[in-house]
C-alpha cells in the first residue's frame, strides 16, 4: 500500500497537503503505486545486501584469525587488506581497507615553506614546478585540498632544506578522517589470468 496515503481517502502531495483521492488522476495513482512498489523491494534488497556484507566480512575476519592461530599469533586492532582464493583459483574474495585523509592547519605552514621555495626558484627556470604546486594546493568547492595532488609533491625528489621541512609538515598534517572497508568478489575470465568483479552495484549491472 502506498505510504503517500496519510489518512483514509487522502494522498499527500509534495508540499505536504492532503489531497482527496477522488481528486487525484488515475495515472498519478498508478505512478505512485509503481514507485512505492519498487522502493519497498529496493529496501528489502538493501537490507539483504547489508546483511550479506556484514556476514561475509565477519566470516573473512574469523578465517584470518583461524589461519593466524596456526602460528600461535593473535591478531588485534583493525585488519588490513585480505585476499582469499578458492582452491581451483577461479574465485577471489577481497577485503580492502581505505582511509580518507584530510589535512589540519599544518598544511598552511607547509604551503608557506613551499611558496618560499617557489618564489626563489621562479627567478630561474623552474616555472613548471610553480604551476604544479599552485595546482596541488587548489581547493574544491568545499574548501578541501586534493590528497592525490599533495602526494604528487611528496614524490618529487628535491633536496632543498626548506622543501624537506615543507614535506615533513605535510606528512604531519595528515589525519585519517574516516575508514571504509570494501568487500569485492571476483571470478576468473575463462582460462586467462584476468579476473572480473561480480558486481553488486545496480548502476554497473
Amino acid at each position: 500500500m502506498s505510504t503517500a496515503k496519510k489518512l483514509d481517502g487522502y494522498m499527500t502531495d509534495p508540499q505536504g497537503r492532503l489531497v482527496p483521492i477522488d481528486a487525484v488522476k488515475e495515472i498519478d495513482k498508478a505512478r505512485n503505486e509503481l514507485v512505492m512498489e519498487i522502493v519497498e523491494k529496493a529496501k528489502v534488497l538493501h537490507e539483504q545486501m547489508a546483511a550479506f556484507k556484514a556476514a561475509a566480512m565477519g566470516d573473512v575476519s574469523a578465517f584470518v584469525e583461524l589461519s593466524a592461530e596456526r602460528y600461535g599469533v593473535t591478531l588485534g586492532g583493525r585488519k588490513g587488506n585480505t585476499t582469499l582464493m578458492s582452491f581451483d583459483g577461479r574465485y577471489q574474495v577481497k577485503v580492502a581497507v581505505s582511509d580518507r585523509l584530510i589535512f589540519d592547519e599544518g598544511i598552511q605552514a607547509a604551503k608557506a615553506l613551499v611558496d618560499q621555495c617557489v618564489h626563489e626558484w621562479t627567478k630561474g627556470s623552474r616555472t613548471e614546478i610553480k604551476a604544479l604546486i599552485e595546482h596541488a594546493f587548489q581547493t574544491d568547492k568545499e574548501g578541501k585540498i586534493n590528497v592525490g595532488r599533495i602526494f604528487g609533491l611528496l614524490r618529487l625528489e628535491i633536496e632543498d632544506e626548506r622543501w624537506q621541512r615543507a614535506m615533513d609538515a605535510i606528512r604531519e598534517s595528515m589525519q585519517v578522517a574516516s575508514t571504509t572497508t570494501y568487500l569485492r568478489i571476483y571470478e576468473r575470465v575463462g582460462d586467462t589470468d584476468r579476473y572480473r568483479q561480480i558486481t553488486l552495484d545496480l548502476a554497473a549491472l
